[in-house]
């Protein structure tokens, strides 16, 4: 949390898209824990959830973001995402940086 810190106001939500790949995943990361296990959600119940939790309002490119880095499953349809399975977060930075 402390590398978020900068971006985070006193509502807890990221008020700025970080720049740095490192702080971008911490990020990402940040947002999956928001995401209820075994839960399915629409694109707009994952996009209001989303919004819940920044203030710059591209709740798009967050969850395209969380896709790409594995956080968050698809459907084929891309009518539905759900929290996938990952490993603590030094271990999956480790994948990305």
């Amino acid at each position: 949390m402390t590398e978020l810190k900068p971006f985070l106001n006193q509502k807890m939500q990221l008020t700025a898209w970080p720049a740095r790949n490192r702080k971008k995943l911490h990020a990402l990361y940040y947002l999956a824990q928001k995401l209820e296990a075994g839960r399915q959600y629409t694109e707009a119940e994952l996009g209001y959830l989303l919004d819940q939790w920044h203030t710059f309002h591209d709740p798009a490119t967050l969850r395209r973001e969380m896709y790409t880095h594995r956080l968050v499953g698809r459907s084929r349809d891309g009518r539905s995402y759900w929290l996938e399975d990952h490993p603590p977060l030094e271990e999956w930075l480790a994948k990305y940086l």
